[in-house]
């Protein structure tokens, strides 16, 4: 009997030899021609090369003897070949929150890196990657892994050169929300100062490093409007950096304002002391700082667009319980 399935929606623009590695790991490439060569291995019925394009709900056949990879005992994941699942893809597919020729945006989950690395075992960008296989998907911007909210991706290179100019230039316009422990002295204002190494530097530290070293700190400034606290205790505050450097709304938060983001494990010592039951409620092994707009302008129409991402779950209930509304 034909071992007969299905290409998902989720698959749709995978390779047939991707497809097949992908869900038979241990057959071998030689393997794999010999099942093409002898007509073993069909796609729609027809006999196939194995550099076709697959499309969601291609019919293919294979040998009865193929046995598909299948769930391990535990609950352990399918694997896909590559280091994360076909039901991760599926997730993230969901997750898209504005698709076009040119660019995808995501609304990043908490805890996802958006490019791998030593001890990452799935990263945003290779998963893009996944779900469009007919372009190039490129990052054109950062997140941090335990940040959620608006992400952009380029779908070409002459969108990646476009959108890196709008960051570059400062055009693009970025809009958090944070969750702080404490509260700033000043309603609204803006932090100008310099970071380097995960520290925050004065005008003067920072010459003194400059002279020291030869390298010259960069400029890290934010604009920050408290929208809602608890007096002394938390403070619900939307950031609009005009520069992008690393951990620098965490960095911003946790050392010129003096109040960090609830769930920052790096910058987050200090802060205020709140009762128990209010602690209890803020305690998370995640990070309170959500992305939530983006405006930039098209890479084709050259119009300025504007992606919102929704509040993740572990926000939006402290939200309701503090009664604040973004």
């Amino acid at each position: 009997m034909a071992n007969n399935q299905t290409v998902s929606q989720t698959e749709d623009g995978i390779r047939l030899k991707r497809w097949v590695k992908r869900h038979y790991p241990k057959l071998s490439d030689g393997e794999f021609h010999k099942l093409c060569r002898s007509g073993q291995l069909r796609v729609n019925s027809a006999r196939c090369r194995g550099d076709e394009i697959l499309h969601s709900g291609d019919a293919l056949r294979l040998p009865p003897f193929m046995e598909p990879l299948q769930q391990e005992a535990g609950g352990k994941k399918q694997e896909t070949g590559d280091r994360f699942s076909l039901g991760d893809l599926e997730k993230l597919r969901k997750r898209i929150i504005h698709d076009d020729p040119d660019i995808v945006a995501f609304d990043k989950p908490a805890g996802l890196a958006v490019q791998g690395g030593t001890g990452i075992k799935k990263s945003l960008d290779k998963m893009a990657a996944a779900l469009f296989p007919y372009d190039t998907v490129l990052p054109v911007h950062r997140l941090d892994k335990e940040t959620s909210g608006v992400i952009v991706f380029a779908k070409n290179q002459r969108a990646a050169q476009h959108l890196a100019s709008e960051f570059q230039n400062k055009s693009a316009v970025k809009e958090y929300i944070a969750l702080l422990r404490g509260a700033p002295a000043q309603k609204r204002g803006v932090i100008d100062n310099f970071i380097v190494k995960g520290k925050v530097l004065s005008e003067k530290e920072a010459e003194e490093f400059r002279r020291e070293t030869g390298t010259r700190p960069q400029r890290a400034i934010t604009n920050y409007e408290i929208l809602g606290r608890l007096p002394g205790i938390l403070s619900w505050v939307r950031f609009s950096p005009q520069t992008g450097r690393t951990h620098q709304l965490r960095l911003h938060s946790a050392f010129s304002l003096n109040a960090p983001i609830v769930g920052d494990s790096i910058y987050g010592v200090g802060g205020s002391i709140m009762d128990p039951t209010l602690e209890s409620i803020i305690s998370t092994n995640k990070l309170f700082l959500f992305a939530q707009r983006l405006s930039f302008r098209h890479p084709k129409t050259k119009k300025t667009i504007t992606i919102h991402a929704q509040m993740p779950d572990f926000m939006t209930g402290v939200a309701k319980f503090l009664e604040f509304k973004s």
